[in-house]
């Protein structure tokens, strides 16, 4: 913070120091750093304070980030982030690398309630073994990384922990099998000229949508929703 950061009031990892029209992010993980940046002088500055200050190794260019790879295609303005490699530790590791792919992580008619947690000590004892939370815990991971279009089932899962049933389980395995038949896929990123904030809802929340855009000052964009 000495050399001009600011660290983000949200997440306490990363900081950011602006200077003129530049600008420079540093994200903090135990001791590893990711720096990312729009201008090379800048970076060039702050790896040269960071140098002087720690003891430092510069590894390069990013590729991979806890569990996160990174792919750049700068000629097309896009920025690819996929879990590829932590999906396939993850269904080794839960014994289910070989199994087939599910179309959907979640689909009408699947049902998440009390009616399916166990009746009796039989059936508490059969869950015993089974190793939901640490399976819900892994499949958050990805949610909030790279596969966000997973948090529904994932929230719905994370609701059982603590007194899950058989169809729990089996529902829990349908996402790592969505997975598997998705680990390729990545969450992209595309530059563009102008950013434009868009935000889709159920129509349940319809007025919440509105005062949100309002807040942030986007009210055309909701009329366009409309």
């Amino acid at each position: 913070m000495s050399f001009g950061f600011k660290e983000n009031t949200i997440d306490r990892c990363i900081y950011l120091k602006v200077n003129g029209s530049k600008f420079i992010f540093l994200i903090l993980y135990v001791d590893d750093i990711l720096l990312t940046t729009d201008d090379l002088g800048l970076l060039s500055e702050t790896k040269r304070f960071l140098s002087n200050n720690f003891e430092m190794k510069d590894i390069g260019e990013a590729y991979y980030v806890i569990g996160i790879e990174i792919f750049p295609d700068r000629s097309q303005g896009l920025l690819g982030l996929s879990q590829n490699t932590y999906i396939n530790k993850v269904l080794e590791r839960f014994i289910i690398d070989k199994c087939s792919a599910s179309l959907i992580p979640i689909q009408k008619g699947d049902k998440f309630s009390l009616m399916q947690c166990p009746k009796n000590d039989l059936e508490w004892k059969q869950m015993e073994d089974i190793p939901y939370a640490s399976v819900v815990g892994s499949l958050i991971y990805a949610q909030i990384s790279t596969r966000p279009y997973i948090s529904l089932a994932v929230g719905m899962l994370g609701r059982h922990q603590s007194n899950l049933g058989l169809e729990h389980w089996k529902d829990a395995k349908k996402v790592l099998r969505y997975l598997q038949g998705t680990k390729n896929h990545m969450l992209t990123y595309r530059k563009y000229d102008h950013l434009e904030v868009i935000g889709y809802t159920d129509s349940n929340f319809v007025d919440a949508l509105r005062s949100l855009f309002r807040l942030i000052g986007c009210g055309t964009l909701f009329q366009d929703l409309e």
